[in-house]
């Protein structure tokens, strides 16, 4: 599959990111963010931890008119949707690129 190496690439490319891209969002903003409260979200632990977590991510809490931990929590969907869409297109154009290479197309 040399003559594909670059829809590979993006394939890959786009699983990595499916997979790795809310993590390391979550935890760049649980070690580096700070909760609606003011309290270093680091310094925080369980729900409280997590809840902190998403609102940041979502723009802060609804009470400080970010978007909450709703939206926190459709970013990080978000994200992943975007990488999974990469990977399944570049899957795809794989084949309809082969099957007209081949000609069945």
């Amino acid at each position: 599959m040399k003559r594909y190496k670059k829809e590979i690439g993006v394939g890959a490319a786009g699983l990595g990111f499916a997979a790795g891209g809310p993590a390391a969002i979550t935890g760049a903003v649980s070690t580096f963010g700070t909760a609606s409260t003011g309290a270093a979200i680091s310094g925080l632990t369980g729900a409280a931890a997590n809840s902190a977590t998403l609102a940041a991510i979502g723009g802060g809490s609804l009470a400080t008119g970010g978007g909450g931990m709703a939206l926190g929590t459709t970013v990080l969907l978000g994200v992943t949707g975007v990488g999974a869409v990469a990977a399944v297109g570049a899957v795809g154009y794989i084949g309809y690129k082969e099957a007209k290479r081949r000609g069945f197309i």
